[in-house]
């Protein structure tokens, strides 16, 4: 693993899979309690555990089993603390009826109904949306929204107050002066506007409230920890998976399983603050859970938490925080994607929960977000208008086939469509569902030297299926390994590799994909899984470079020999590209906030002007995380797909957390500049624009839009005036040709990218006849 490596890294866990039972955890949290004698419950148990199941469906993939307006990958616990739990006969959010007894276990799962409370759910309607896009219309005070007992979950502090109170009458004097500063605490906020983050220390109430709080908790020390249990197994899912820890509180272990796997596995959450996983082989795969303390003033962040990036430790009020919960909320509610239109403008504001969330500062002190969608408004810039789109007015070559994987389809259990743009006219002409095979999950695309078949991965599965081209009819589908990511073909042979994103190898096939001809390992026998992603193949053919989510690096295979070495890379490298000239390559670190530079022969990567064997272009170089970007400097992170354009003038990277595209030139290996995409900016791939030069297509997970970017449009060889030239919509029209009956999710979900011909070197040389006359000779031969 590398130097920056989060703390525990590398360390294959050990299976703690234990029945426990409750103290005070809950999901999603309540504001109904009911006294629960400690006889109901048996001796020696813990606290409910928190259950996500992994699944292959959207908005669900870390299923908590709790509706979230749309979501179901959030969950609340409550910290356990001696004296206000049923352990010491005192009450605790109410549970379903006959949970508390054995032998039927508690599972720790509320309904909707009764999770409503700390999430402020029951109050949606009224608390979001504050925001205005009248400037003239002022935001309102947190006194005009209603009771504040409820909005600030003051209930919820109080009755730990009382019920600590109730238990220990040594805390009675202590409890009672809590309940007065509680009362003065309403008084003194009420007037305050409901978008800005309250400095706690700044009240006149506030340092004297905060101790007395601290004093109770001396009567109720904390308990036994909360256990998150993780399940990866069929029917829900078709293909592997792991759990890594993105983010969590400093003093709480680090939790990652060291390869994709199917079963069950736990982890310990220890301390009050927020806790993020991911699936490392799926990243928008996320689930997350908020611990709170039930002795302080809303849902608790924690103090500092570390953040799965260059070993990072952050208040947690910090830029980045922010940034990936509001990712969160974007990716796991579909209700949040967004929605463009090519008649009419419209507005994209996303929910988020109305929660009071307490966080602290970077000198650590207490900070209370009174309502966290109307800050999210205020900080993001909600409601944001999405403009009516336009296509670029000069005419692409060809078509590009975009992997629109979120789209829904009759009678098909799981997700996904290839879709089909003929950018000659830039209308959306086809849509494969592989509804009669029950496609799942379609996510990379290439074609043949033909271009007869279709070649599509399958990620969430273990199967490469083959369409034809023309017609979208099935052909045949192979079984590879688990988790097919990328696909391309070899310009020598017209094999056909495939990475096997949840294995460590590289499968070659015979043209056609009619057969498996060998596995390429990328990785040393015994290792831990190496989960190559997103590869890429020379102009020659002879060599593949692989970026290895696993173990944080790179590898080099000599296809002739099937030989590989390595090479290092940042943080979760995710996708590769490579100069047409073959003389380097580029990786995406996904959690660097980098992308990696490495030469193939001759040292070719810039570094402070110099020519070097690795650099690393620093997509953070003007972002802080704990204050933010630096003014409107470009930035990235959670980087994805980063072709060079065929003439090598220029690479443009997918930024998921910014939403930008970074343009970086690749004489100097520095950012030129950044271009918008949307929201979960995912794939790029370069096609042929009519007449001479590039266009770029873009896609985005969260939205059903795609951009088109012209990487040089006087083409002078000056990538400074990149631009994006239009954009279009995924979703169908009456008259897009389909194999299936589309009934959610129209257009969404945009990933792999394949323009048609293929125009990178080594492949634009063979562009075959009826095609070929559509380029120039420049397009023919990029750099000649």
């Amino acid at each position: 693993m590398p130097e920056n490596a989060p703390p525990g890294a590398g360390k294959r866990r050990s299976r703690r899979l234990k029945t426990v039972i409750p103290l005070a955890a809950v999901a999603l949290g309540a504001t109904t309690v009911a006294a629960v004698p400690a006889a109901a419950l048996p001796v020696g148990v813990g606290p409910v555990p928190i259950t996500f199941t992994l699944n292959d469906s959207n908005g669900n993939w870390f299923d908590s089993g709790l509706e979230l307006f749309g979501g179901k990958s959030l969950a609340v616990a409550e910290l356990p603390r001696l004296g206000t739990s049923a352990l010491d006969g005192n009450i605790i959010p109410s549970l379903p009826d006959g949970t508390l007894g054995l032998p039927n276990l508690p599972l720790g799962q509320l309904d909707t109904a009764q999770s409503n409370g700390l999430l402020n759910l029951d109050l949606v309607d009224s608390l979001t949306g504050l925001a205005s896009s009248d400037p003239a219309k002022a935001m309102p005070s947190l006194g005009q929204l209603g009771g504040l007992t409820d909005l600030l979950n003051l209930d919820s502090t109080l009755s730990a107050v009382k019920n600590i109170a109730a238990t220990e009458p040594r805390a009675a004097t202590s409890a009672a002066k809590a309940e007065g500063l509680l009362s003065q605490f309403q008084a003194e906020v009420a007037s305050l506007p409901a978008d800005q983050p309250i400095s706690l220390d700044s009240l006149p109430v506030g340092l004297d409230l905060q101790k007395a709080l601290d004093d109770l908790a001396t009567f109720a020390v904390k308990g036994p920890a909360i256990t998150a249990n993780f399940t990866i197994g069929s029917p829900k899912n078709q293909s592997l998976h792991d759990i890594t820890s993105l983010i969590w509180p400093e003093g709480a272990p680090f939790f990652e399983q060291m390869g994709a796997f199917a079963g069950s596995d736990s982890t310990q959450l220890t301390e009050p603050g927020l806790y993020a996983w991911t699936c490392t082989i799926h990243p928008y795969m996320l689930g997350a859970t908020v611990v709170d303390d039930p002795l302080t003033i809303g849902l608790d962040f924690g103090k500092k938490l570390k953040v799965n990036s260059r070993d990072l430790t952050v208040p947690s009020n910090a830029d980045v925080i922010q940034q990936l919960v509001r990712i969160f909320f974007t990716a796991t509610v579909p209700d949040n994607w967004q929605t463009y239109s090519t008649t009419e403008s419209s507005q994209w504001n996303p929910v988020f929960p109305p929660a009071p969330i307490l966080q602290y500062d970077a000198q650590g002190n207490p900070v209370l977000v009174p309502i966290l969608d109307a800050y999210y408004d205020k900080k993001f810039g909600y409601p944001k208008t999405l403009d009516k789109l336009t296509p670029p007015q000069t005419p692409g070559v060809g078509e590009v086939w975009i992997d629109t994987q979120m789209e829904e389809y009759a009678g098909k259990d799981y997700v996904g469509a290839a879709t089909k743009v003929n950018v000659e006219n830039w209308t959306v002409d086809r849509k494969i569902s592989g509804s009669s095979i029950n496609m799942n999950n379609p996510h990379n695309m290439w074609t043949d030297k033909n271009y007869k078949y279709l070649y599509q991965t399958e990620w969430f599965d273990d199967e490469l299926s083959v369409f034809d081209r023309s017609t979208g009819q099935h052909v045949r589908t192979i079984e590879v390994g688990p988790d097919p990511s990328h696909v391309m073909t070899r310009t020598d042979t017209d094999q056909v590799q495939v990475a096997i994103n949840g294995g460590t190898d590289v499968v070659e096939l015979s043209p056609g994909a009619e057969k498996i001809e060998r596995r390429i390992p990328v990785g040393p026998p015994g290792d831990f899984p190496q989960h190559p992603h997103a590869f890429w193949l020379s102009s020659d053919g002879k060599t593949t470079v692989t970026p290895n989510v696993n173990p944080y690096d790179a590898s080099v295979v000599d296809n002739e020999t099937g030989t590989w070495r390595k090479e290092p890379t940042g943080e979760l490298p995710i996708a590769s590209s490579m100069m047409s000239d073959q003389s380097k390559f580029y990786m995406a670190d996904f959690l660097g906030g980098s992308i990696s530079c490495v030469s193939l022969a001759e040292d070719a990567c810039v570094k402070d002007g110099k020519k070097v064997h690795n650099a690393s272009i620093d997509l953070w170089d003007n972002y802080n995380p704990v204050t933010g970007r630096n003014g409107t400097k470009p930035w990235g992170g959670l980087t994805i797909q980063l072709p060079v354009s065929p003439d090598d003038k220029g690479m443009l990277a997918a930024n998921t957390f910014s939403a930008t595209v970074s343009v970086i030139d690749p004489k100097t290996d520095k950012v030129v500049k950044e271009l918008p995409c949307n929201a979960g900016c995912h794939g790029i791939n370069f096609g042929a624009k009519k007449g001479g030069g590039y266009y770029a297509y873009v896609s985005n997970k969260f939205s059903n839009a795609a951009q088109v970017i012209d990487i040089d449009p006087n083409m002078d060889g000056n990538i400074a005036d990149a631009a994006v030239v239009g954009q279009l919509v995924l979703a169908p029209t009456a008259d897009t040709k389909s194999d299936g009956t589309l009934t959610g999710q129209p257009g969404m979900g945009g990933q792999g990218v394949l323009p048609i011909p293929l125009v990178y070197n080594g492949w634009s040389q063979q562009v075959p006849a009826g095609w070929r006359e559509k380029l120039t000779p420049e397009q023919l031969n990029p750099i000649g």
